[in-house]
């Protein structure tokens, strides 16, 4: 996701920074997701990805924050399928989080590009003031 934003020059005017929090635990070390949570609920849930984003804000001290956590595959992990992924926005002005479910099918490099590019398609969405068009759903 960094990645992607930084491709752009100009981005360091308004990109502050990334986490990769691949391992569980850096989820709750890095970005403060709770605990418990994790050890309840796992890596790969939506209210996971709400604390990611939330955590990502205060971290960086951003306006806007974004988070994925999912399995991108080749096969299911954390009792989850192979495309499921949970994309998640704040926006601290107004303390707004918005997560989304999605199941992106194709392979792991797929999926992962159709992350990246939905959450950045949300993202906008969110600044002009549009968001409810982005609702949970299965994408082929």
């Amino acid at each position: 996701m960094c990645a992607t934003l930084v491709d752009t020059p100009g981005a360091s005017t308004c990109v502050r920074g990334g986490a990769c929090t691949y391992a569980t635990d850096t989820k709750n070390s890095v970005l403060g997701v709770d605990a418990g949570h994790l050890r309840t609920a796992g890596p790969v849930d939506p209210d996971t990805a709400t604390m990611m984003a939330r955590g990502a804000c205060r971290l960086y001290d951003a306006d806007y924050a974004v988070a994925t956590t999912g399995v991108a595959g080749p096969g299911p992990a954390d009792g989850h399928e192979a495309g499921t992924v949970f994309l998640s926005v704040y926006r601290r002005a107004d303390d707004l989080s918005r997560t989304y479910h999605y199941h992106f099918s194709g392979d792991r490099s797929h999926v992962r590009r159709c992350a990246v590019s939905q959450i950045l398609t949300i993202v906008l969405a969110i600044m002009k003031g549009e968001a409810q068009a982005y609702e949970s759903r299965r994408v082929r």
